[in-house]
């Protein structure tokens, strides 16, 4: 069977010199098998391993942050006993915001989750993904991740309306599933420290009916491969 996102995005990796593995984040109702069978993980977890080469699947039964269960739909939103722990934990224990009204706006005033869209979700390397992403996230610097924002509207030249904060599986994975906008963030604190992310990742996750034309301006866009051309006396001055 033809999978062509396999090597869709073979050119732009090396010209853009990206070292991580690009990856594929597929939501489906399919039994779906990988090597080392079903384990308990994180989705910021599984986003940093797919990126090494690894792949999961995480249910509703192996997904290992009560959180990012509620945040990518596997599960639905958390009851009001546990929902209190919740708001305590966020503004308590992890103290990212200052009060109960902070974190319900916090909740609110984002793209709701897709729940009930699924039964699990895949994260695999793009290159090894037996089905179709649904989604890919890049691991990239800001450099990096400037250039593929810019050969992402290259042909439409429409903005990114985009969603930085909330937590790591809500921006990078949860609202551009959503949305179907590509999306950037920085993910949230909690995430970064606990998976030990480096401290120049940024997360570029785009859907992939737009990853063809990304894929397709590399060689026409100056932040891909295409030559610069700068007229004679409209460069800066010396």
């Amino acid at each position: 069977m033809d999978e062509p996102w396999k090597s869709d995005l073979d050119e732009l990796v090396e010209v853009l010199g990206i070292k991580s593995k690009p990856v594929a984040v597929t939501f489906t109702n399919d039994e779906v098998e990988v090597a080392g069978g079903r384990k308990k993980m994180w989705m910021c977890g599984a986003l940093k391993q797919a990126a090494k080469g690894k792949s999961y699947v995480i249910d509703r039964e192996t997904t290992q942050c009560p959180g990012g269960g509620w945040h990518c739909g596997l599960t639905p939103p958390p009851p009001a006993p546990a929902f209190r722990g919740l708001q305590w934990f966020l503004t308590r224990g992890e103290k990212l915001t200052h009060s109960i009204t902070s974190f319900h706006r916090m909740m609110n005033m984002g793209t709701p989750p897709p729940t009930g869209l699924s039964e699990r979700i895949l994260f695999a390397p793009v290159s090894e993904a037996e089905l179709r992403p649904d989604l890919v996230v890049f691991l990239v610097n800001a450099e990096q991740a400037c250039r593929i924002v810019t050969l992402d509207h290259y042909w439409d030249g429409i903005p990114l309306d985009i969603e930085l904060t909330g937590s790591l599986c809500h921006a990078a994975i949860a609202y551009p599933i959503v949305t179907g906008r590509t999306n950037v963030t920085f993910g949230d604190w909690t995430a970064r420290r606990m998976q030990k992310f480096a401290s120049d990742i940024v997360f570029v996750s785009v859907p992939y009916e737009r990853v063809r034309n990304l894929a397709a301006a590399v060689p026409e866009c100056s932040a891909g491969s295409a030559e610069l051309e700068i007229p004679e006396g409209f460069g800066p001055s010396r």
